[in-house]
């Protein structure tokens, strides 16, 4: 883990997607926080020892999700499946889908394990909670990830600065071409990323912006105007987009937000791969771009 002393940064934004208003200053106090998102291996260990069942090994509750064709009520999670043409892109249904035995074990498909050295994914904020009780330690506050994402650099549009790719140097695994059935990333990596392959930032953090999105412990709100109320299930930050396709059931499911965006995140629909970005999720959702980090307070 790495160790940040806290302090005051501006958080939010009032220049991008209105959920992230107002920018504000905020303080967090000092922390520690995992240097990458926590990886198969890692989350492997936890259920070596804990013999822990995730909620997308889990079927869900039919009573949860009136209306659901019966035949999805089985468990999976969700898999992003990229069309071979241009597509609208009014439904995220397009390249979304609920693939029954997709999970952390296998998160692309039934005949692929996990790599060892790939965040873990499709992992809900209930696992996610799981895992850092398990290892001592607890998910962040929005504020403290955001903290941690800017970088020690203060008020920049991305991690790294105010230039997308600077001198023309890729900072982070996100999408390149036209989503959602273009891509054109130069690394070869058309999902998730081995943890560190893009640079570290100015605290030595790798990854806190694409690759996955990650928990925090935050409540979801409609903006920062409403974070000093801590809501009841339904908020939602922003509309279902690439990067969220939500729950089943809109307002009957606890939000809480998500950071940093994914390899998913692209100039031409979602460009939520900054450190103010904010989105909200069901906690009981899992998908292929979706996983976690974890922190110690001091």
């Amino acid at each position: 883990m790495v160790y940040l002393p806290g302090g005051e940064f501006v958080m939010g934004s009032d220049l991008a997607y209105p959920e992230e208003r107002p920018a504000h200053a905020r303080r967090v106090e000092g922390f520690h926080i995992d240097r990458s998102p926590v990886t198969n291996a890692q989350f492997a260990e936890f259920v070596r020892d804990t013999g822990y069942i995730t909620t997308a090994e889990t079927a869900p509750d039919p009573a949860d999700y009136p209306g659901a064709d019966p035949a999805l009520v089985v468990a999976g999670s969700l898999l992003f499946g990229p069309p071979e043409h241009r597509v609208p892109l009014d439904d995220f249904r397009r390249w979304w889908n609920y693939v029954p035995g997709t999970s952390w074990r296998h998160p692309q498909s039934a005949d692929a394990a996990a790599v060892d050295d790939h965040p873990v994914v499709h992992i809900s904020h209930r696992d996610a909670t799981a895992y850092a009780e398990w290892a001592g330690l607890v998910l962040p506050t929005e504020a403290e990830w955001e903290f941690a994402a800017c970088g020690g650099r203060g008020e920049t549009l991305y991690q790294w600065g105010d230039e997308f790719a600077p001198d023309g140097r890729v900072m982070a695994n996100t999408w390149h071409g036209e989503f959602p059935w273009q891509n054109l990333d130069p690394h070869g990596h058309t999902r998730t990323s081995p943890v560190g392959s893009y640079p570290a930032d100015d605290f030595g953090l790798v990854d806190m912006i694409g690759n996955v999105w990650e928990w925090t412990d935050s409540p979801a709100t409609a903006s920062h105007h409403d974070a000093a109320t801590v809501p009841g299930p339904g908020p939602v930050t922003g509309p279902a987009s690439c990067c969220s396709p939500g729950g089943a059931t809109p307002g009957v499911h606890a939000r809480k937000v998500i950071k940093g965006g994914s390899h998913l995140c692209a100039p031409n629909y979602c460009r939520r791969y900054r450190p103010a970005a904010r989105q909200g999720e069901d906690v009981d959702s899992s998908t292929s771009h979706l996983g976690f980090r974890c922190i110690r307070r001091v």
